[in-house]
């Protein structure tokens, strides 16, 4: 009972702001000076002075050690956890400003754990967008590289996934919760390392559906395989919370630092396992 109403009794830390300013989310992103911290301790934050500039329509690549500060970066872009005011701009505006539904509704987010709802696989894929139609929803698997196995169960997208997904493969669920991203049709399309469980294969073709979907939406992938941020146009290398090296695929290499010790050994690995 005790662990019941310490959760009937939490209160919200991301509050809606109390002057909204609605705005015309376009996907341009800035971000000065951004420090944060999980449990307020300035001794070790998850991030530390984090300063970028995102324009509309442009792909931004993240890789770094587990524990370097990627997945923290992406979650305060929704305001999953406070932020302090004048760190985070997007098309001009705080996003503290923002009224929340507007601000989620324009953003796409893919977590590194998929969740799913104990309903079909069209069911959760259409949880993306109210009003959606089959086509829309069969159109967003194709492109997530779900629909070929959605295809082969017996029931097709009214097979029940079980409570979290239980019945669907670790790649399975990614990609349903990609599609439903993909449904919405956001201006801000965010994927955190949500390709983690399928093969390089699997991968790549997921990547080539998705090169076309793209078109002016901004773009942020947070990957653990370098392959998946090749064509970004800007990737980011972070370590402690810090970027510690940033620049184009080809810029990173020559720079012969950590991004290039990290391609080194994948491509060492991908030998060995026989891609």
């Amino acid at each position: 009972m005790s662990r019941l109403n310490e959760v009937l009794e939490a209160k919200e830390t991301v509050r809606e702001p109390a002057q909204p300013t609605p705005v015309t989310i376009t996907g341009n992103i800035e971000i000065r000076d951004l420090s944060f911290s999980y449990n307020d301790n300035s001794l070790s934050p998850a991030l530390s002075h984090i300063s970028l500039h995102i324009n509309k329509g442009m792909r931004l690549g993240i890789v770094g050690p587990i524990g370097s500060g990627k997945s923290s970066l992406v979650r305060l872009l929704p305001r999953l956890y406070p932020v302090a005011d004048g760190k985070i701009f997007i098309d001009g505006t705080d996003i503290n400003h923002i009224p929340l539904k507007q601000l989620r509704e324009a953003i796409g987010f893919v977590p590194q754990e998929s969740f799913l709802f104990s309903r079909t696989i069209g069911a959760n894929i259409a949880y993306g967008k109210e009003g959606a139609t089959r086509e829309e929803m069969e159109n967003s698997a194709r492109l997530a590289g779900i629909a070929p196995d959605v295809l082969r169960f017996p029931d097709s997208y009214e097979t029940l996934v079980g409570e979290r997904g239980v019945t669907l493969s670790g790649g399975q669920k990614q990609r349903t919760a990609i599609a439903r991203a993909l449904l919405k049709n956001p201006a801000i399309l965010i994927l955190d390392d949500p390709l983690s469980a399928v093969d390089a294969r699997t991968e790549e073709e997921i990547l080539a559906n998705l090169a076309d979907y793209y078109g002016e939406r901004t773009v942020i992938i947070v990957s653990h395989r370098l392959s998946a941020l090749r064509k970004c146009n800007l990737i980011l290398v972070m370590d402690e919370g810090r970027i510690i090296e940033q620049g184009s695929h080809e810029e990173l290499l020559a720079l012969q630092g950590r991004y290039a010790a990290i391609h080194r050994e994948q491509l060492l690995r991908m030998e060995i396992e026989g891609y």
